[in-house]
Formats: structure tokens, sequence, C-alpha cells
């Protein structure tokens, strides 16, 4: 089922055939965590993902993801707003709904990566992991570098 939420002249909406794959690849492939993304990876991440856009008309200026069970655990990935519509609480909104999504409700943990967001993440929630002990990783940080 597709949800749309608005504001003013934004919308978001969770429709796949809506989003915009040349724009989400076009940010993606410039960003510091995906730098390089080939675009066949994009689709495919997109394909398996429960996916948030927002518009301001028909034209796609944000994206996040999140991999996702909808029962235990989602893990908050690829969110972006495009530079010329930043510093308008868009980011916060996007956030927001996807934080209050029904279908997300009653999960037991939320995960997410950035460099430099964490006082916008604190703000839904967030935190430094409680037991950073118990997480281990398998790191490939160059993955899209080398094809």
């Amino acid at each position: 089922m597709t949800n749309e939420w608005r504001r003013g002249e934004y919308v978001i909406s969770t429709d796949k055939e809506r989003l915009d794959l040349d724009v989400i690849h076009g940010f993606l492939t410039t960003s510091y965590w995906a730098e390089g993304i080939p675009l066949e990876t994009v689709r495919r991440a997109i394909e398996h993902s429960f996916t948030f856009g927002v518009y301001q008309a028909d034209q796609q200026i944000g994206f996040a993801r999140l991999v996702t069970d909808y029962t235990t655990f989602a893990y908050l990935a690829d969110v972006f707003i495009l530079e010329p519509f930043r510093k308008q609480g868009l980011s916060k909104w996007l956030l927001a709904v996807i934080m209050e999504h029904p279908d997300l409700q009653g999960l037991r943990r939320w995960l997410l990566g950035t460099k430099d967001a964490h006082e916008l993440y604190r703000q839904f929630g967030f935190t430094e992991l409680w037991w950073p002990e118990r997480f281990m990783e398998v790191l490939v940080p160059d993955i899209y570098k080398k094809k």
C-alpha cells in the first residue's frame, strides 16, 4: 500500500513507481557513503527496501530507504535532501514520517550510520550503540571504486 503525506508544496510518498532513479543515483554516487555506486546496485537496493521519496511537484528532491522486516528491525539508509532544498525542515519532516509510519511501530531496533548528522538523528531517539562490543561487521569500504 502506498502512503502519501503533504506539507505545503512538498509531498512524501512511499510509491516506488514515482522514484526518480537518476536523481537518487546522481546523489548517491557523489555521497561520502556510496561514492561511485553503480546504477544497478541502487536499483536493486530500492527494489528490496521500503522507500520514501520527497517531492516538490513532480521533481524528486529527497529520499530515504529502510532495510526492514517490518517486525523487529530497520536499518535507515541513503537519507538525503538535495542541496537547494535544505534548511527548510524537510529532513526532519521525512524522519518524523518514517519514525511514525504505522507499519514500523513496535520495532525493537533501528540502526543507521552517519558521519555528520548525529544531532539530526538524536532528535528522533537515535543514540550511539548501547553495546558496541556486541556488534560486528564486514566492511569493504571501496567496493564501488573496484569495479
